[in-house]
C-alpha cells in the first residue's frame, strides 16, 4: 500500500477520466498539498495516473510514452511492452509504484512486479493508499446515481480524502471524450 496519493479512474460510454489528489507526504507530515499525478499522454488520447515516489513517476511516465510512440498509441501492445520492460529493469521493478492507464477502449493498472490488472468490471480502478475508499465511493455512486463521469471521479475523490490521512481534497481530473 502506498502511502501517498490515491487516484482513481472511470471508464463511460463515450469518456474516460481519471482524478488525483495532490498530497505528497514524507513520513507523518505532508510536504506539499498540490501536487500533480495525473497527466494526459500520446497527443492527449491516453491518461496515465501515479501512486508512489515523484522522482519514480516522471521516468515511469516517460518510458510509458516511448512504448506509446512505439506501438503508435495501441494501449494494449504498450502496457504489455512497458510491464515487460518494467519488470526486467533492476532498478525500477524495486520501485514501490503502481499506475493506472486508460483510454475510451481500456483500462489497465500496472506494477513493477510485471502485474497488468483489467478491472474486473472494465470501468473503475483506483491505486494508492486512499484507493479502496475511492473506489467503494466511485461503484456505489455508479450504481445509485446519474453522476457524469467527471462528477462521479471527483466526489469519490472527495470521499476518500474525508477518510484517508494520505489523501486531501485538492482533486485535479483529466478526461478525453468524443
Amino acid at each position: 500500500m502506498f502511502e501517498a496519493t490515491t487516484i482513481l479512474a472511470y471508464k463511460g460510454e463515450n469518456q474516460a477520466v481519471i482524478g488525483g489528489d495532490g498530497q505528497v507526504t514524507f513520513g507523518n507530515s505532508v510536504l506539499k498539498g498540490n501536487a500533480t499525478k495525473i497527466r494526459t499522454l500520446y497527443n492527449g488520447q491516453i491518461l496515465a495516473g501515479f501512486a508512489g515516489s515523484t522522482a519514480d513517476a516522471f521516468n515511469l511516465f516517460d518510458m510509458f510514452e516511448e512504448h506509446l510512440q512505439t506501438t503508435k498509441g495501441d494501449l494494449l501492445k504498450a502496457v504489455i511492452a512497458f510491464s515487460k520492460a518494467w519488470r526486467k529493469d533492476k532498478v525500477l521493478r524495486r520501485l514501490e509504484a503502481m499506475m493506472i492507464v486508460l483510454n475510451k477502449e481500456h483500462i489497465f493498472i500496472l506494477s513493477g512486479t510485471g502485474d497488468v490488472v483489467e478491472p474486473e468490471d472494465g470501468k473503475i480502478a483506483s491505486i494508492g493508499s486512499g484507493g479502496n475508499f475511492a473506489i467503494s465511493a466511485a461503484r456505489a455512486l455508479a450504481k445509485h446515481s446519474n453522476l457524469q463521469p467527471e462528477d462521479l471521479v471527483k466526489e469519490s475523490l472527495m470521499i476518500a480524502g474525508d477518510l484517508c490521512i494520505y489523501t486531501n481534497q485538492n482533486i485535479k481530473i483529466l478526461k478525453i471524450e468524443d
